[in-house]
């Protein structure tokens, strides 16, 4: 016999079947959309580089018509087949550079250079093309190897950025008279690939343990995807290096 201090255990209320369907649809969502978003951009830059390249190949040497006469197809049949003007483009950007490493390459390039150079408008287009093209892609400059904390925007709030190089000569030299400044790059949220470039003092600047890869997790979820997850549910949070401040 029940009394009424008796109490029936508190059940979780049951979900209705649009509510499961939701949450069905929301988890198939997380798990298709980072696979076919990838597929999409890979299939439109290859289907970019392939309408850039292939009007440039002879019409009697196009992939489509070469398969149509080895198969005996039809003249009129459409054939597309996508990702042979990325492999003429490698083989040709392979080709250029090591033409350009060259005596005869390097000459070319001198005097091609000095024509540009000569050009007001083409000049100035072309020099910052180079500049950008030399700093993403030459194999022998820096990339960022630290992931630091600094207060921006006002002291007291903190963000992330990424340690670029120590500044040097006139920028060094009118910022700070140790001339212990630091190159920093503040990435914004979600698009780390833009953002501020800071000349921060050195001893300003907190040096973190997590790698660059884990801090642009980071700043690119907006804070949600948190490195060391595993460490964190022990109770052990990654530590900034704060002896580097002083």
């Amino acid at each position: 016999m029940n009394t009424p201090f008796d109490h029936d255990p508190v059940q979780p209320p049951r979900r209705g079947l649009l509510s499961r369907i939701r949450g069905n649809f929301l988890t198939g969502l997380v798990v298709i959309a980072p696979v076919g978003l990838t597929i999409w951009l890979i299939w439109s830059v290859v289907g970019w580089i392939d309408g850039f390249v292939l009007p440039l190949v002879p019409q009697t040497y196009h992939p489509d018509r070469l398969i149509q006469d080895l198969l005996g197809l039809d003249p009129l049949a459409q054939i597309n087949v996508r990702g042979i003007g990325v492999v003429i483009f490698l083989i040709f950007t392979v080709f250029v550079g090591w033409l350009a490493k060259g005596i005869i390459g390097r000459s070319f390039i001198r005097f091609a250079e000095s024509l540009v150079e000569r050009t007001p408008v083409v000049r100035s287009i072309y020099s910052g093309i180079k500049q950008i093209s030399e700093t993403i892609f030459a194999q022998n400059e820096r990339s960022f190897e630290t992931a630091c904390l600094i207060e921006y925007p006002r002291k007291g709030i903190w963000a992330i950025g990424f340690v670029s190089t120590e500044a040097k000569g006139e920028i060094a030299a009118k910022t700070d008279d140790t001339g212990d400044m630091m190159s920093i790059f503040l990435p914004t949220t979600p698009n780390p690939t833009s953002g501020f470039l800071l000349f921060v003092p050195k001893r300003d600047v907190i040096t973190l343990d997590m790698t660059v890869e884990d801090s642009a997790k980071l700043v690119i979820s907006a804070g949600l995807v948190y490195p060391n997850g595993k460490a964190l549910e022990d109770g052990e949070p990654p530590i900034a290096d704060l002896n580097n401040r002083g």
